[in-house]
């Protein structure tokens, strides 16, 4: 993928959890290609030096009631950056122009205050809360 990409891939480890997650995503794209851009992982490439510093998705097609939940994940070393803001924004963007979206959730856990920080920048607001914490745009 590097070469193919011409980047250098340093954000999440592709392990544990997150590597679960992309094969999940990838079995997905397999039995409903014809969705395949909600279940594509988006690489954020710094353009400075085309690293891959982190990468952004959806978790699913848009439910019955049009919502779409998004996942995201950065590299430590590149964490306080606005990188996941600006992504999430234009991940959040293009969604909601899709026929039939009304809004994109998130899931966070109840100590992620990075990632609760860049919902609230993003305009998300808290409307459940449980052992997580889930927002809505």
């Amino acid at each position: 993928m590097e070469k193919e990409l011409d980047c250098s891939y340093q954000a999440e480890p592709m392990e544990g959890i997150f590597k679960e997650i992309v094969s999940s995503q990838l079995l997905a794209c397999k039995k409903d290609p014809a969705h395949y851009m909600w279940y594509t992982f988006w690489f954020l490439i710094r353009k400075s030096d085309r690293t891959v510093v982190g990468s952004a998705s959806f978790k699913d097609i848009p439910d019955e009631k049009g919502e779409v939940e998004i996942g995201y994940g950065l590299g430590k070393a590149f964490e306080h950056n606005g990188y996941m803001t600006e992504a999430v924004k234009a991940l959040c963007r293009w969604a909601l122009g899709q026929n039939g979206v009304q809004h994109v959730t998130a899931e966070t856990d109840s100590e992620g205050s990075a990632s609760q920080n860049i919902l609230k920048t993003c305009g998300f607001t808290e409307y459940k809360r449980d052992e997580t914490i889930w927002w809505r745009l």
